[in-house]
């Protein structure tokens, strides 16, 4: 962030200042709201917790370096204090929230955060970049970190923090030196992306596509579309929107948008396409991409064919902002996976193939990854470059799909049979629950299925079960919403978590 005193971070917010003895004081780092990140110079931000409340750690984060602490209550150390708002937009984040001091200190956050933005951008040197998507925003975010990175530095959250929390905790990391702000916006309904956008309004909108994550919050796919274009809509004449024109619910956003629309995808019309899309035995695509009459050839390193669809998105900011096609090349060929548990691929010692995926999921990424798990078991040897004579066995193993509403069920129950369809060796479905049982017998219905279906109640059986059976050359996917925490299975096979505990 830029460099503000706490008489001018008191104005911002609306706060009053408690137990200052120098107004001028000023805070030269970022925000934190971790005491244990806090470093000389930041604002600690004290927000209640389930199990804990910040305010309890503002004193430890001042003798750590804050200058000081942005709070709902005087801490008895230098602080900005702003009054409890029970009912502010906000709460929404926190729902434990129930004086609202969370909610008014995430007012305040957003409130800092667009004046940081708002200045920096005046100032000439930052563009704001927003990407949203009912699936792939992460990955398309660490693309677009990768390409832009040759034209200048570039601030971008970690993971998938990207909700009211995450948004200004991440645009109050850029500060003068910071050329694009690239930001992933989320939303559990209307009206979520257009907040998020009023904290830092961006220049240039990504939209990749509008699928069925959330689907029980929002109600209907229409719903959700409506949605997603808040981000287009709140593009200046000046700003830049990417488009899928593969998805023609994106397409229609054209409409929707003062901003100049450039086309990406597959499609013959799009303004930045791709064609002659091949798959390596890692699943890593080879395309070539056109623009403007030109074309280069692309390999990625990261994995799964829907990844061609993010990558002529990243590569369509790039070149509106000047990059050349080689210079795109060379960024996307060498553009691994930066955010956790998002198609992270590693082979162990004995040939085991383990494609953690584990960090979220909906019907349009649990397709995306089982496609990409058969094209790997299909397509070459353990190690990924040499061939074998034999078909390596593929594992899916899945746990639930959250927030799909009614359509939960049903949902689960065609992934179930897709499983059967793409002709994965075994489904091991983990957990407890309506929505996985319908996953279970959906494979066992779309097939001649008897043990190559199995239902476990937990994570630990789960376990059990793999070390038991996997054997050299197998490929396991491990995929499930973020709250079922399937990671464990993951990071399990791969030796994660031994080595993180030592």
């Amino acid at each position: 962030m830029i460099e503000m005193t706490l008489r001018e971070i008191a104005d911002i917010v609306g706060g009053t200042l408690h137990d200052v003895p120098d107004p001028e004081a000023k805070v030269t780092g970022t925000v934190e709201f971790d005491s244990r990140r806090v470093d000389s110079g930041d604002l600690f931000l004290a927000l209640p917790g389930e199990r804990v409340d910040g305010h309890e750690f503002a004193a430890g984060a001042v003798d750590k370096g804050a200058v000081a602490v942005l709070a709902a209550r005087p801490v008895g150390v230098p602080a900005v204090v702003v009054a409890p708002r029970p009912h502010a937009s906000r709460a929404i984040a926190l729902a434990h929230d129930a004086d609202g001091s969370g909610a008014a200190v995430l007012d305040a956050l957003a409130k800092l955060a667009r004046v940081s933005v708002d200045r920096l951008v005046a100032a000439g040197g930052l563009t704001v970049v927003g990407v949203t998507g009912s699936s792939g925003k992460t990955s398309t975010k660490d693309l677009l970190a990768a390409v832009l990175a040759p034209l200048g530095e570039v601030v971008a959250p970690p993971g998938s923090f990207n909700n009211e929390l995450g948004h200004p905790w991440t645009a109050l990391r850029a500060d003068a030196d910071t050329r694009f702000l690239v930001l992933e916006l989320s939303a559990r309904g209307p009206g979520h992306i257009k907040a998020l956008t009023e904290i830092a309004p961006p220049s240039v909108g990504v939209v990749l596509n509008v699928g069925t994550a959330h689907l029980g919050e929002f109600g209907t796919q229409e719903v959700i579309a409506q949605t997603k274009g808040e981000l287009v809509e709140a593009l200046p004449p000046t700003g830049l929107a990417v488009l899928n024109l593969d998805d023609h619910l994106v397409a229609k956003m054209a409409q929707r948008t003062r901003a100049r629309v450039v086309t990406v995808g597959l499609n013959s019309n799009a303004d930045v396409r791709a064609t002659d899309v091949s798959l390596d035995e890692q699943a890593r695509a080879r395309f070539t991409l056109y623009h403007r009459g030109e074309s280069v050839d692309i390999r990625l390193a990261v994995h799964g064919e829907h990844q061609v669809g993010n990558a002529l998105s990243a590569a369509a900011v790039a070149l509106d902002q000047g990059a050349d096609l080689a210079t795109v090349a060379q960024a996307l060929s060498g553009a691994s996976a930066v955010s956790a548990r998002r198609m992270d691929v590693r082979t162990r010692a004995d040939g085991v193939t383990v494609v953690n995926d584990s960090y979220n999921a909906n019907p349009d990424s649990v397709r995306a990854a089982l496609k990409a798990l058969v094209t790997m078991a299909r397509a070459g040897g353990a190690d990924g470059q040499s061939p074998v004579s034999v078909h390596r066995r593929s594992w899916a193993v899945l746990g639930e799909m959250g927030e799909l509403g009614e359509e939960s069920v049903l949902e689960h129950d065609r992934i179930g049979r897709l499983v059967v369809r793409l002709d994965v060796d075994q489904l091991v479905v983990v957990g407890a629950g309506r929505p996985v049982r319908a996953m279970f017998q959906g494979a066992v219905q779309e097939g001649s299925w008897g043990e190559e279906a199995i239902h476990v109640p937990d994570i630990s059986s789960a376990i059990a079960l793999l070390d038991q059976e996997l054997a050299p050359g197998d490929v396991v996917l491990v995929k499930a919403s973020k709250s079922v925490g399937l990671w464990a299975v993951a990071e399990h096979l791969t030796g994660a978590a031994e080595e993180a505990a030592r």
